[in-house]
């Protein structure tokens, strides 16, 4: 059998306070942000308004549900867990696309003033 260590409340209390943050964030606190995450995660309500509170955090598939819809909550997540440049190293190929695009209209604004 295996002996728990460290104070494993206080990380529980961490990660809850951590992805309530993000969501009042993103979707602010409002009855449409709870409505917002049922749909997401399929959720109950009150799960959803624990989650809100900050006094419950989501588990297994509920997790995986709600970073698929929110940013703020995977990055939330990423830092908790000690990865925070994760997130960005995903972010890389939209970023080199839109750069890309400025590039083009760069060009382009300089080609018609010439």
């Amino acid at each position: 059998m295996f002996t728990k260590t460290g104070n494993s409340f206080l990380a529980q209390k961490e990660y809850a306070a951590g992805i309530a943050k993000a969501l009042h964030m993103e979707l602010g606190e409002t009855h449409q942000a709870t409505k917002t995450l049922m749909r997401w995660t399929n959720a109950n309500d009150r799960t959803v308004k624990n989650w809100m509170a900050g006094s419950s955090g989501p588990r297994g598939e509920h997790l995986v549900a709600l970073v698929k819809h929110s940013d703020r909550a995977l990055a939330s997540f990423l830092g908790m867990a000690g990865r925070p440049h994760a997130l960005n190293a995903s972010e890389l190929p939209t970023l080199r696309l839109k750069l890309q695009m400025a590039i083009e209209g760069i060009d382009y604004c300089l080609a018609i003033r010439d």
